[in-house]
């Protein structure tokens, strides 16, 4: 008989409290921004809970929906569940749910001194003791008892209303240095009444929540606890304590789910929202001793993937269920192509990058993906074939020259693709060599593939040039030529040990002991990082201020990197210009004229990226139909917007 479950554990049911979920997939909580601006369900958080549905994960759980509105809501557009009139929008979600299977939840959240300033409608936050955070708000009150009272019965009520809408289950969110987790760690609750001191007291408010729950709530629905088994602050919670307060929460509780760290502090958020310096699974050396205390079952997220790491942690009994969302987010497709064919090699990998999933939401816009344009919007942006057939053609095999064959080809287009180069990728193969770059190899190579397989006339070694071009007779034309490194002209830049930070980043050259890095975008940063972990003296120069050193990029993303830099040693030093370059090293000049040489056995330029366009007056015009797509188009951005733009201009045609 042919093998039904190639992965067994993964797709085997299990129980929760009043629940069997299906298989051991859980959605885990994302903030989508999906919402209206006051909570309210649009149809198109009821596509988005749709498509996550129909991954075919057992349970989804709704992120970050604040219980008290007036004091708690931590990102614009979470949904609204602390009214009434909300409960019949809410119904609409659970239906999606439940449509396809799936079980659904939501993450029930009061985030404390840890609130956005601007949606606070009182003019203080609220915290066990009154700590505040940088960045957030600066006047925050010591909860008395009428106000610890209220947020109890609120956690209670919205749970009700949860109940009513027809969810499965709700989620207490006591994680991440929210307002639960603020009273549980003695980093942040520094009390001297019944609610701090002893780890007993310190539990009181939480479990106080979880009764009142429970009372309300009877059998009729689970509940759901998630917790950082390590909050990282040397100060903080630590797995010692975490698991005895578990020992007393299972009382009320039928499931954990565990994560880490601190989302309200730049120097641990990266731990809660993980960024490719992590090692793969990195919460999983929590989940066991946890899950070999408790008598409940517990789940774990953080970085993983998909279903062999999944099927890897399950099997070693290191958890009960495993929790993900990126990787879902980057192939939806990925659980019903573990079951029909038993691996994991056509799945689309997720970079990790946080580009989009968790940055658009950080600004109160709806989560989409780097590398799936149509997540969020799949009402508008289907893939279907097109009404009429034409002839594309596409100048560049970089990441937008790829979506764009890709997509032209699924909606039935004949599409023809010059590359000059013997490959396809782009940059993209240039910028994936770095150690800490496993997952953007890995989706190079699937990205390659993919496009070298997707029935398009792929043309390597061959420049477009306009009678190329024209001899193709083409209806439709994509410039995607990309990008180039940008040299400026500065004395001893032509020297030999001088070499770019593609080069280096390669090892295609030798390097010396002593490194100056020139740039500190993000390419020039991880350079450095790869460098200084390999033993070399890394400095890095650049004529903005240290402190807005890669600020292009993601802030979970760069607070790790900045921490990583820090851990190895990296000097950054900003304000200064580079001057020239001599046989001693760099010669850099501050903003007070003063010049210093900073010596370099090599020197790594990494000044950014060129729009590589100097060729498109020859190629613009010779169809109306002509489309700019990538770091040809409006200056050199990102994958996001390299995939978002080829896919958007192909999808419509």
């Amino acid at each position: 008989m042919e093998k039904i479950h190639h992965y067994p554990h993964v797709f085997s049911p299990i129980r929760v409290g009043n629940l069997t979920l299906k298989n051991r997939i859980q959605f885990s909580p994302t903030v989508s921004c999906m919402s209206t601006a006051y909570g309210e369900v649009t149809t198109e958080y009821v596509d988005f809970i749709g498509m996550q549905a129909r991954t075919g994960c057992a349970l989804i759980t709704i992120g970050a929906t604040s219980v008290d509105e007036d004091t708690g809501t931590d990102f614009a557009g979470e949904l609204n569940i602390t009214r009434d009139e909300m409960i019949g929008g809410l119904s609409r979600i659970a239906d999606m749910a439940h449509r396809y299977g799936a079980k659904i939840s939501a993450e029930m959240c009061h985030s404390g001194r840890g609130a956005e300033p601007t949606l606070l409608r009182t003019p203080y936050a609220l915290a066990p003791t009154p700590i505040p955070l940088e960045d957030k708000c600066r006047y925050v009150k010591e909860m008395d008892q009428r106000e610890i009272d209220h947020v109890v019965s609120q956690y209670a009520d919205c749970a009700e209303r949860l109940y009513k809408a027809g969810f499965d289950m709700c989620m207490i969110h006591g994680a991440h240095g929210n307002l639960i987790g603020q009273f549980l760690s003695p980093l942040t609750n520094h009390r001297t009444d019944r609610y701090g001191g002893s780890p007993e007291n310190r539990w009181r408010f939480a479990l106080e929540i979880m009764e009142a729950m429970r009372a309300r709530l009877g059998s009729k629905m689970a509940i759901e606890l998630r917790i950082s088994g390590d909050e990282m602050h040397p100060e903080g919670m630590h797995i010692d304590d975490t698991v005895a307060f578990l020992k007393q929460a299972q009382r009320y509780v039928d499931m954990v789910v565990v994560s880490r760290g601190l989302i309200v502090d730049k120097n641990y958020n990266f731990y809660c929202q993980p960024p490719y310096y992590h090692p793969y699974c990195h919460n999983v050396y929590l989940s066991e001793p946890i899950k070999k205390a408790l008598d409940i079952p517990v789940s774990v997220v953080g970085s993983i993937k998909n279903c062999d790491m999944a099927e890897e942690i399950l099997a070693a009994g290191k958890a009960d269920v495993v929790a993900m969302a990126r990787g879902l987010f980057a192939d939806p497709d990925m659980l019903h192509k573990a079951r029909r064919t038993g691996s994991q090699q056509t799945v689309k990998p997720c970079l990790r990058c946080l580009q989009v999933c968790n940055n658009n939401t950080d600004y109160g816009r709806p989560t989409c993906c780097a590398i799936t344009p149509e997540l969020g919007i799949e009402k508008y942006a289907q893939i279907q074939p097109a009404p009429v057939k034409k002839k594309a053609v596409i100048v560049g095999g970089g990441v937008a020259g790829m979506m764009a064959a890709q997509t032209l080809r699924k909606r039935g287009h004949e599409v023809v693709l010059f590359e000059q180069k013997d490959h396809l990728g782009g940059h993209l193969v240039d910028i994936c060599h770095l150690p800490f770059k496993d997952d953007m190899r890995q989706y190079a190579r699937w990205d390659v593939e993919e496009t070298m397989n997707c029935g398009a006339d792929i043309r390597l070694n061959t420049k477009a040039t306009a009678e190329l071009v024209y001899n193709e007779h083409p209806d439709l034309v994509y410039l995607a030529t990309g990008s180039r490194l940008f040299t400026p002209r500065i004395p001893g830049i032509d020297r030999d040990n001088v070499k770019d930070v593609i080069t280096v980043d390669k090892r295609a050259c030798p390097i010396g002991q002593r490194v100056v890095v020139c740039g500190g975008g993000m390419s020039g940063l991880e350079c450095a990082l790869a460098l200084a972990m390999e033993g070399k003296d890394v400095t890095v120069v650049d004529m903005i201020p240290a402190g807005d050193f890669a600020k292009e990029i993601v802030h979970y993303t760069r607070d790790m990197l900045m921490m990583l830099l820090k851990k190895h040693n990296v000097r950054l030093v900003g304000d200064s210009n580079v001057r020239e370059i001599t046989d001693e090293g760099v010669v850099v000049m501050d903003r007070n004229w003063k010049c210093t040489t900073f010596p370099a056995d090599t020197v790594v330029t990494a000044f950014g990226m060129r729009s590589n366009n100097d060729d498109f007056e020859d190629l613009l015009y010779l169809c109306p139909d002509t489309y700019v797509i990538g770091d040809a188009g409006d200056g050199v951005k990102n994958i996001p917007n390299a995939n978002y733009t080829a896919f958007h201009s192909t999808v419509i045609q």
